[in-house]
């Protein structure tokens, strides 16, 4: 398995509405409950009706298209990185994880993950 580091800045946020959310930005992850409307994406694309967020994100995807039989491949890297005291925020789409840390943790996350797992650098 691969891990390739994203070379961006990303913030996590609460959105009023997503009608000033670009969905072609490169990337932009949007959830939606009940309570909350919710995104992740490039710190500089985050949208004007932001009613709160956290900067200060980097992230890394597991390189690959990640069938849905393969099992544990989070649960290992979440668990070497909190036996570090590392926190994570992960994503998933339908081909592959994103796992984001906080940018002070980010390049001990890499070290650490780097000697389980091979390293694409981008």
């Amino acid at each position: 398995m691969e891990i390739e580091r994203i070379g961006f800045d990303f913030s996590i946020c609460k959105v009023k509405d997503f009608s000033m959310v670009n969905l072609e930005d490169e990337y932009c992850f949007i959830g939606k409950t009940e309570e909350e409307k919710s995104l992740v994406c490039i710190t500089e694309n985050v949208p004007d009706n932001t009613t709160e967020r956290e900067d200060n994100w980097k992230a890394f995807k597991i390189r690959g298209i990640l069938d849905f039989s393969l099992i544990g491949i989070l649960s290992k890297i979440s668990a070497l990185l909190a036996e570090n005291n590392i926190g994570i925020f992960v994503l998933s789409t339908y081909n592959t994880d994103y796992v984001l840390t906080k940018a002070n943790d980010f390049e001990k996350a890499l070290d650490i993950l780097s000697k389980e797992f091979e390293l694409e650098e981008k």
